[in-house]
């Protein structure tokens, strides 16, 4: 360590030792938003395209959790509508077999297909790049910003070691927690939504973004489905209420006096 250095710590114990006392004051750092939503007045959650787990609904859930979370945390006005099912809609706007038809007729079904990874919402990205279908959606309800988007709520375990703290006592009575690892098979849920914000006066999407969470329980613990949702959803609104609206990280920083 150099005399500049060592000059510098002293005169820092010097100040510390000075003070009589120090205070930890509040502050608030704001985030802008990552869209700018200046023209719209409304705000239209329309719906999703679902896959993974039939214990959830997720369309019509998340719907509804974003319209309540919009209400409170958004200069936006929510608008109340039904929710649309979109992988019905996105099924019957397939193109058609004599489009890009194989040799053997077969095309993209009109019948929904069950959805259980990411590779089979790809058949379903035409709906969003459908301008005509999302601007007359947006003249039913004053050209909002609408939201859409893939919902992808799946099951998922995994195995491996876990540490885990176990009390114990010893020869003289005394307790003590001991940290162990212990092999186990837990099983949970991976949510990976991808919000879509489109222009209701035009269709044209403005903006997408994708989260991922996940979620493991010890095998003993029951935890339904619809609840693991909610608290994966929870984890990432903020991320996604920041898209639209100035968000604030609260902290503190501590002044000697």
């Amino acid at each position: 360590m150099t005399a500049r250095a060592l000059a510098l710590l002293a005169s820092l114990g010097v100040a510390a030792a000075g003070c009589t006392s120090y205070y930890e004051i509040p502050i608030e750092t704001p985030i802008q938003p990552k869209l700018d939503v200046t023209p719209f007045q409304r705000v239209l959650v329309a719906g999703f395209i679902t896959g993974g787990s039939d214990e959830v609904d997720a369309n019509t859930e998340t719907v509804r959790l974003l319209r309540s979370q919009l209400r409170t945390r958004s200069a936006l006005r929510v608008i109340d509508a039904e929710v649309v099912p979109l992988t019905e809609v996105a099924s019957e706007q397939a193109p058609a077999a004599d489009e890009a038809a194989p040799a053997n007729g077969a095309g993209a079904p009109k019948e929904p297909k069950k959805i259980d990874d990411e590779k089979d919402l790809e058949a379903y990205d035409h709906v969003f790049a459908n301008a005509a279908f999302w601007k007359k959606l947006g003249e039913e309800y004053q050209n909002p910003l609408i939201v859409t988007g893939t919902i992808l709520f799946t099951p998922h375990q995994r195995a491996g070691f876990v540490q885990r703290e176990r009390e114990i006592v010893d020869a003289y009575g005394r307790r003590a927690v001991q940290p162990t690892r212990t092999y186990m098979e837990r099983k949970g849920f991976i949510l990976r939504p991808k919000f879509i914000f489109i222009d209701g006066r035009t269709g044209t999407p403005l903006y997408s973004e994708t989260f991922r969470e996940e979620v493991l329980y010890n095998p003993q613990q029951d935890t339904p489905a619809l609840s693991s949702y909610f608290e994966l959803m929870d984890r990432l609104i903020p991320g996604f209420l920041g898209t639209l609206s100035s968000q604030k990280i609260k902290g503190s920083r501590v002044l000697l006096k």
